[in-house]
């Protein structure tokens, strides 16, 4: 969605990292290209004046004047107005005092309400609540059952007693939807209602007789992420028709430029309180700003990620499979599918990749990632015996034929597979020893290597050799220094392009099992 904004931003602050002070000429030139790149992603031309100006006025204060880097410190300004423009906080759910909590969702038709309905019901379930979806969307057809499908699948009761099509009366259904869920115990209702095809006085007024029939603890006005300058105009007219308490994103994942999401919530003052990033139930989460402001300046989004995992791996299989390869013992196969199934449970490799620092440099590279690879894997793992997966010295030219045909692939792929696997073995072992590697916890790295030379060399009884031998060693160059902390054995630098977000001090990161 902001690849195009990312990129002009990235390549502009890559122009200021070659100078030491920033003139006042460097400060415009550098708002000049800021202010193209938002206008190109479409932003408001309102929110565009303000960013600018903002960004500008601090860009010329002595929190860049005075820092030992002007560079990082612009970057850092510009993080920090994105995120205040994108609503500062994450804004959560209000819950009622008294259940149940009432949602009532409003927008254009073809916004993805009802979709966007069943992700909703599915995160709260997830969150340990009951909810209730209620098809109040009458008018489209097969939206009913459109709804109904989509509870089914996300697990969630739907309230549906009128067919829709254009037959009932959807206000009543709102209405007696609460008396349902106080009668079965959900806790949360959430009321579906038709989508518009634009502004329609009548079906405004629908909306906020719905409103006014329920009294919801929150609207939410649903839209969608793609349509760009008109996300503005529909927000303003569902103010001031309907009035709403959180914008929820929809189609994050298209290729728009995503102006949208950095107009509406300073236009209407009304916070982006959940986003859905892709087709599935599961694309779906609440809304941090932060997060997404360290996406745009391509600084990754590490929490995200950790979230992913957290809510993916279990923790005593993680610190299980964690000891097999740090020990860099008995990890086979069927470790490697396991592995692999969980990793592809959090999502496309491509948008994992992707939430890691500087990876908006190597887009070309990630948009080649097809996850349909891992796919191929799993199947000649799956098409192996038991002990073949447990043992792959044993697979010889029959056994690689016979997997070859159980898999759909050709028995060249399967060599190259068990020939990769030995190598991420070996390398397991060596990493594990510490071989090396200056830096690993008890490991031998070039300094250990050299000690033993030494220490095995034999001494010539020869005097003018024995002496030769010692002008020798006292030449050679001191043993490299072991080197600890997350950047240790890369000298203590980033590879070329990438960049810590500001603030994260990377000695105090711990991996699995470090304390």
């Amino acid at each position: 969605m902001f690849e195009t904004l990312s990129d002009r931003l990235t390549s502009v602050f890559s122009s200021l990292r070659s100078k030491g002070r920033l003139s006042d000429a460097d400060i415009d030139a550098t708002t000049r290209e800021i202010r193209i790149a938002l206008l190109e992603a479409d932003v408001a031309l309102p929110v565009v004046k303000a960013f600018v100006a903002q960004v500008k006025e601090r860009a010329r204060g002595a929190e860049v004047s005075q820092a030992l880097n002007p560079a990082q410190q612009v970057v850092k300004i510009v993080n920090d107005e994105l995120i205040g423009i994108l609503g500062g906080e994450t804004r959560r759910l209000r819950l009622a005092k008294t259940p149940p909590t009432v949602i009532m969702l409003a927008g254009l038709q073809g916004a993805g309400k009802t979709t966007l309905a069943g992700k909703l019901a599915k995160w709260l379930r997830e969150q340990g609540h009951t909810p209730l979806l209620v098809a109040a969307d009458l008018q489209r057809p097969n939206a009913v059952q459109q709804l109904q499908v989509v509870g089914e699948r996300a697990g969630v009761a739907v309230y549906a007693p009128e067919p829709g099509n254009g037959a009932g009366d959807p206000i009543e259904v709102a209405r007696t939807s609460i008396d349902e869920a106080k009668r079965l115990l959900h806790d949360i209702v959430i009321i579906d209602t038709a989508g518009r095809l634009g502004i329609d006085q009548e079906m405004m007024k629908q909306a906020a007789d719905i409103r006014d029939a329920v009294s919801p603890d929150e609207v939410l006005f649903v839209v969608d992420a793609m349509i760009g300058q008109d996300a503005v105009t529909t927000a303003q007219a569902f103010m001031e028709g309907v009035g709403f308490d959180g914008v929820v994103l929809t189609k994050l994942d298209g290729d728009a430029r995503g102006g949208a999401a950095l107009s509406v919530r300073h236009i209407t003052g009304r916070p982006i309180m959940f986003a859905s990033t892709g087709e599935k139930l599961e694309d779906f989460d609440a809304f941090h700003p932060d997060r997404m402001a360290s996406r745009i300046l391509d600084m990754g989004d590490i929490l995200t990620l950790i979230e992913q995992a957290q809510k993916t791996f279990d923790e005593e299989q993680a610190a299980k499979m964690a000891g097999k390869l740090t020990s860099g013992e008995n990890f086979t196969l069927e470790d490697f599918l396991e592995q692999m199934t969980m990793v592809q449970k959090m999502g496309p490799i491509k948008n994992l990749l992707g939430m890691m620092p500087g990876m908006g440099q190597m887009r070309d590279q990630l948009n080649s990632i097809d996850d349909r690879d891992l796919d191929r894997i799993a199947a000649i793992i799956r098409s192996m015996t038991p002990g073949e997966r447990q043992d792959p010295k044993i697979i010889n030219g029959s056994r690689r034929a016979r997997i070859a045909a159980g898999s759909g692939v050709t028995v060249t792929a399967v060599s190259n597979l068990v020939t990769r696997f030995f190598e991420a073995q070996k390398m397991m072992k060596r990493m594990a020893g510490g071989m090396g590697i200056p830096g690993m916890p008890g490991g031998r790295g070039k300094a250990g290597k050299a000690q033993k030379k030494a220490k095995g060399r034999r001494v010539s009884g020869d005097p003018r050799k024995a002496a030769l031998g010692k002008a020798s060693s006292a030449e050679a160059p001191e043993a490299e220094p072991k080197s600890g902390g997350l950047l240790g054995n890369l000298g203590g630098k980033l590879p070329p392009g990438v960049e810590l977000p500001p603030g994260f001090d990377p000695s105090k990161f711990r991996l699995p099992g470090q304390k």
